[in-house]
């Protein structure tokens, strides 16, 4: 290939191309971003569909798509449906979008817990009957694990001759509290152990 058409072919495939680079940056340094603004208002749109905030997210890529070449933009566009997908816990379209990227679609696990986002926090555009079924989500599973902290507390006091059923009620609060932060703790270095080993890429 000729040096000037390999050139063309370079600066057209670099936008997207840096995309990897740039997700270690913060969002205030990918808003800035100009030499490669498509692919950094596209991982700004992935990170707002992982809050689950599907205006800012469609924003984004609105914005990524009008800075983008035109033969970046049907990845751009596939990558938009992915993350609104996700933002809006559309479990069947995000799988589809996913395979349509040609990764590999998210496991049955994943799907049943964004499932499960959907009808506790649904989307911004649900209905008044989805948001009152997802209070009522919400009061059942803290009364649940209330009464599991309550049950777990009586039966470790049990070989100490007891608890009095208010203390009970508050060290099981405590501790469905403490198991709670444990597992968001852990959540949260296993999504960051996750991000870094994307940021390193494949070949290390």
């Amino acid at each position: 290939m000729p040096p000037k058409q390999r050139q063309i072919k370079m600066q057209q495939t670099s936008g997207l191309a840096a995309m990897q680079q740039l997700e270690t940056r913060s969002d205030e340094e990918l808003e800035r971003e100009q030499k490669f603004k498509a692919a950094a208002q596209a991982i700004l749109g992935a990170r707002a569909a992982e809050r689950y905030d599907a205006k800012a997210s469609r924003e984004h890529f609105r914005r990524a798509l009008a800075a983008a070449r035109p033969q970046e933009r049907m990845a751009l566009r596939r990558m938009a449906d992915a993350s609104l997908a996700l933002a809006e816990r559309r479990p069947d379209d995000l799988k589809a979008a996913v395979e349509r990227l040609g990764q590999a679609p998210p496991s049955n696990r994943q799907l049943m817990l964004l499932r499960f986002m959907g009808l506790v926090a649904p989307p911004a555009n649900a209905g008044a009957v989805a948001r009152i079924r997802g209070l009522l989500i919400i009061i059942a599973l803290v009364l649940g694990l209330v009464l599991v902290g309550f049950g777990l507390v009586e039966l470790i006091a049990l070989p100490f001759g007891g608890v009095s059923t208010l203390n009970a009620v508050w060290l099981g609060i405590l501790l469905v509290l403490v198991v709670l932060g444990v597992l968001a703790l852990l959540g949260r270095r296993r999504q960051a152990k996750a991000k870094a080993a994307r940021a390193a890429g494949p070949g290390t």
